[in-house]
């Protein structure tokens, strides 16, 4: 984009290099076996990528939404999987923790996350609650020194690799009582019950968080009791655009792969690229990628100048996600039956894809939430 500063060109070409060496020779394997590409992650952190947004006095680079979602489209080009991981650990737990926690917290947990020695997730989402997540159930109870946490977390990405999980309680009756603690690994009472296995993004792991009597130091409280609902609809609305990102670079690698086979496959005795109707569907995969990212980029410069909308978060997790699918659909209808199979990447790249209509806010709740804020008035009469 023509806002891109000189650094954020040089992330994006670091990672650009790296998603091609790193991250896609092996993103077949890793969705076939369903496996983590722990290697590649733990290169993230040296290459300081880990704490892309974070306090760079605890070796964040400081960055915001631009530099973020850069990161998201070079690695969901590769492997969209690795990136919902790596999403997950850097803006849901890294970007919250650098935000909202103390001095202290940070000093502790947020060096080594940024590394790449540990591996955080964030723990939001209930087997009951997943739209309604301020509906959550898990409880805190404070006990002198301690609080004692009993309940469950569904869905959560990175569960079984997790040395920190960030997570939402609830500690009053009121539907906005919420508290946030850091839990680590081997805390007793906490464990990983149970793993997921998906549709797609097979490659980033997903599991159920489960706490009974989990007893967890005051000292790993974020902030105070009940101030929890803000800060996660703030980074909520970070998610959403950094996800959106996800789906840009699944649409530019569908088509990449499109132009690739369409100048290599033959038919009636010519290139596929010879047909109209090729080219018109590649022409216009091409127009909505490019309205893609010209949308999500204008966003995330705003966002990092001040304006901080969530409609307009909301809105590019609408519609990215839903673009891309269309694009990964019609990449696998050029392709014919090599697209319906695991001969070409476009079958795992529109199931990969699919998710982002459904995690961080399906779209569903995207439409609720834009049209409250632009009707509230008219609903309030």
């Amino acid at each position: 984009m023509w806002f891109f500063t000189p650094e954020e060109k040089e992330i994006q070409k670091v990672c650009r290099d790296f998603a091609r060496n790193e991250l896609a020779p092996f993103a077949e394997k890793h969705d076939n076996e369903e496996t983590f590409n722990l290697k590649a992650f733990k290169h993230m952190g040296d290459l300081g990528l880990l704490g892309i947004t974070a306090d760079p006095e605890y070796g964040g680079a400081g960055m915001g939404a631009v530099a973020a979602t850069i990161v998201m489209e070079e690695f969901g080009k590769a492997c969209a999987g690795s990136t919902l991981s790596y999403l997950a650990h850097t803006i849901l737990c890294v970007n919250n923790l650098s935000n909202n926690g103390s001095a202290e917290q940070k000093a502790k947990y947020l060096p080594k996350l940024i590394s790449g020695e540990h591996i955080g997730c964030m723990g939001m989402s209930e087997p009951e609650f997943g739209s309604d997540a301020v509906g959550m159930q898990t409880k805190a109870v404070k006990t002198g020194d301690f609080y004692e946490i009993t309940g469950n977390k569904m869905w959560i990405t990175n569960a079984q690799y997790a040395d920190i999980v960030y997570l939402y309680t609830r500690t009053g009756p009121g539907k906005k009582d919420l508290t946030t603690f850091i839990v680590e690994k081997g805390t007793p009472g906490f464990s990983v019950s149970k793993e997921i296995h998906k549709m797609g993004m097979r490659s980033s792991p997903t599991g159920e968080l489960s706490f009974q009597k989990c007893k967890v130091p005051v000292a790993n409280r974020v902030g105070n009791e009940g101030d929890s609902t803000i800060h996660m609809m703030k980074n909520l609305e970070l998610e959403r655009i950094t996800i959106a990102g996800i789906s840009l670079g699944i649409a530019q690698a569908c088509l990449d792969q499109c132009v690739k086979y369409a100048g290599e496959r033959k038919q009636f005795g010519k290139n596929l690229a010879h047909f109209q109707m090729i080219q018109k569907m590649i022409a216009e995969m091409y127009s909505e990628t490019e309205a893609m990212r010209r949308m999500l980029y204008t966003v995330c410069y705003e966002y990092d100048h001040g304006n901080k909308s969530n409609n307009l978060a909301s809105a590019v997790k609408l519609q990215l996600p839903k673009m891309a699918t269309k694009i990964a659909l019609d990449a696998i209808q050029l392709h014919g039956g090599y697209g319906y199979s695991r001969e070409f990447p476009v079958e795992r790249m529109m199931r990969d894809n699919k998710l982002n209509e459904i995690g961080a806010g399906t779209n569903e709740v995207m439409i609720m939430i834009i049209a409250k804020n632009l009707l509230s008035e008219a609903l309030r009469g």
